[in-house]
């Protein structure tokens, strides 16, 4: 009976992950002050640093059956790509493997989303041939080109935004209305709960490419004379028109969402009526940060 290990220190999670005979995953967001817009990475890495032992003192497995670690070392499968923050989660994975005696493997954050959307749904058949994948996070919205080889996803950015994320949009406009950031979860409560039609926004694309900082500054003037859940819901429909217009444009056949902004309801289904392709979607729960996705990877590469 084997147990495969995955350990993620992403900007505001700290994870922990086990698949095989024995499956867990926790997670604990970082605490955000009320007003503010993020974190600094050298205080990112603080708080995983205390949040990492306590969470394995809640993970109930057999530490003797792990065969295997995987751990998030950097935002993307891209020379340069480096985040303090996974410095983290990579020392302790380190030490656990060392300890124990199984190999350790490293992946990118972006792997992890991917694997997990792919795990989240049973969507087996993404791990065979070409297909597109969208990630949508707090400080990323790229569209890529990827493929399953050599135990990670290769990927190509061929659209996404050019300025700020939708995640980044989101949580600016959900601070401006009064909201904890981050601001995904309340704003899309609160776009539910308006019954009047949106405001008509403009996106700005142009060959895969975003522009979402020029709409930032017009909602943000906006929520001065406009209701709170109107200009939630017409938020979340320009960035899902956006997103539509962008993606159709590359034509693909089979497109699969991941990320926290990934879960977001009136997105999932103004994405699921309007994308031109086959679509997939990793579960709510998956969606978000988490390091279930390096812990599956893991598990595929000692397999082999």
């Amino acid at each position: 009976m084997s147990i495969y290990l995955g350990i993620d220190t992403s900007n505001y999670t700290t994870s922990v992950a086990a698949v095989g005979s024995e499956n867990a995953n926790l997670r604990k967001i970082i605490d955000i002050k009320e007003g503010m817009r993020g974190i600094r990475q050298s205080d990112g890495v603080f708080v995983h640093l205390k949040e990492l032992p306590q969470l394995f003192d809640k993970l109930e497995i057999d530490m003797k059956k792990i065969r295997g670690v995987g751990v998030s070392t950097r935002p993307r499968n891209q020379e340069g790509s480096y985040m303090p923050v996974f410095l983290a989660g990579e020392s302790f994975a380190r030490i656990i493997a060392k300890a124990l005696g199984v190999p350790i493997f490293e992946y990118s954050h972006q792997d992890g989303h991917i694997m997990a959307g792919i795990l989240s749904g049973d969507y087996n058949e993404l791990t065979t041939g070409a297909f597109t994948a969208v990630h949508l996070s707090g400080g990323t919205t790229e569209i890529l080109s990827c493929e399953y080889k050599n135990n990670c996803f290769n990927a190509e950015i061929t659209g996404g935004t050019k300025d700020i994320s939708a995640g980044q949009l989101i949580d600016r406009l959900g601070v401006k209305l009064g909201m904890k950031f981050p601001c995904g979860k309340e704003l899309d409560a609160l776009s539910l709960s308006c019954s009047e039609p949106t405001i008509k926004l403009k996106p700005c694309v142009k060959d895969g490419y975003i522009n979402f900082s020029g709409m930032e500054t017009k909602l943000l003037g906006m929520a001065e004379t406009e209701s709170p859940s109107l200009l939630a819901k017409s938020a979340l429909t320009f960035i899902g028109k956006s997103l539509a217009e962008a993606i159709n444009s590359k034509k693909p056949e089979r497109v699969l969402f991941v990320g926290g902004v990934a879960s977001n309801t009136l997105l999932r289904k103004y994405l699921t009526e309007n994308i031109a392709a086959r679509v997939y979607f990793s579960t709510p729960e998956l969606s978000c940060d988490n390091a279930v996705g390096v812990a599956e990877l893991c598990r595929k590469r000692c397999e082999e």
